[in-house]
């Protein structure tokens, strides 16, 4: 009998997630199983191999010089099965399974919510888990295929794939407020009004970002952490309000929120849909994705080379 032939697949799978993860409870969360049985699984793997294949201690886990060789060796074969699988259309195929994605609220809105139905008609085996949080999180320590953020926040070794044009940043208020106070004709003006405070997903404050790279801290004295209470506390003219346009398109078409300084309004970084290089490539991702990217006026997305 080979070694091949005393090997399970599924124990060097688990040994692929504990080398990407860098811990036992981080693969364990990846793949919907018990530390103990990831436990189990590797010591299964290193007495069948007769091979030490990783280093454990109480603070951190890390590859012998066979582990390494190993994981470097079998990875590519991974990709290449997941390749295949990938290609296939067919019933019964790569699309099913389960495909679970942590984004941000104005992209649940903006991106996800728009594609659902499109994306339940294509992929209706795919059992689908959205998780909306603000938060920065590592997705693959915490378990999930892909992530939606803005491009500058997405970390340096993740693939990521743009699912928009460029967002733009607007200040807006209602017409009651607008009326009630002196008008805006310079940045400046906006230390003199009340503003809507912005906080981000890490709980800092957001300076309001301009045209030019200008950046304001404003006054205001209500802090809110979530864009539809935001927009709710501007509609009921409570203060300006630092918003995506995109997120307001039917507010400012309504005239229940009008812009101001629209000379001055910042560029923003698109959305990305971001994944790590070295998970298999989930064919019901890259459907989603490219239902999101047609939706947003954009091209399809094929995976390439620079994906594996």
């Amino acid at each position: 009998m080979s070694i091949f032939d005393r090997v399970d697949l599924s124990d060097l799978r688990v040994f692929l997630t504990i080398m990407r993860t860098g811990s036992f409870k981080g693969a364990a969360i990846q793949l919907g199983l018990t530390p103990s049985a990831v436990s189990h699984a590797m010591r299964r793997l290193e007495e069948r191999l007769a091979a030490k294949l990783l280093n454990r201690s109480s603070r951190a886990v890390s590859p012998t010089d066979v582990g390494r060789e190993l994981a470097q060796r079998i990875e590519e074969g991974f990709d290449k099965i997941g390749d295949a699988l990938a290609g296939l259309d067919a019933p019964g195929s790569g699309r099913f399974g389960e495909l679970r994605l942590n984004v941000f609220s104005d992209a649940a809105h903006l991106l996800i919510a728009p594609a659902l139905p499109e994306f339940a008609r294509q992929c209706p085996q795919v059992r689908l888990t959205v998780v909306v949080e603000d938060r920065p999180i590592d997705i693959v320590a915490e378990g999930y295929d892909a992530g939606i953020r803005y491009g500058h926040y997405v970390p340096e070794d993740m693939i990521a794939v743009p699912l928009s044009k460029a967002q733009r940043w607007v200040i807006a208020a209602a017409p009651s407020y607008l009326d009630a106070h002196e008008p805006l004709k310079h940045p400046d003006d906006l230390l003199r009004h009340t503003c809507l405070q912005l906080l981000l997903g890490d709980n800092s404050s957001y300076k309001w970002e301009l045209s030019r790279g200008r950046r304001l801290r404003v006054p205001g004295a209500i802090t809110i952490n979530d864009t539809a209470t935001t927009i709710a506390a501007a509609k009921a003219g409570m203060g300006l309000a630092y918003l995506l346009e995109q997120r307001i398109a039917d507010e400012l078409k309504q005239g229940s929120l009008r812009m101001v300084l629209a000379e001055h309004a910042a560029k923003g970084a698109p959305f990305h849909m971001y994944y790590s290089s070295r998970r298999h490539k989930h064919p019901a991702l890259r459907t989603l994705m490219n239902i999101i990217r047609r939706q947003q006026g954009l091209a399809e997305y094929a995976w390439s080379a620079r994906n594996a």
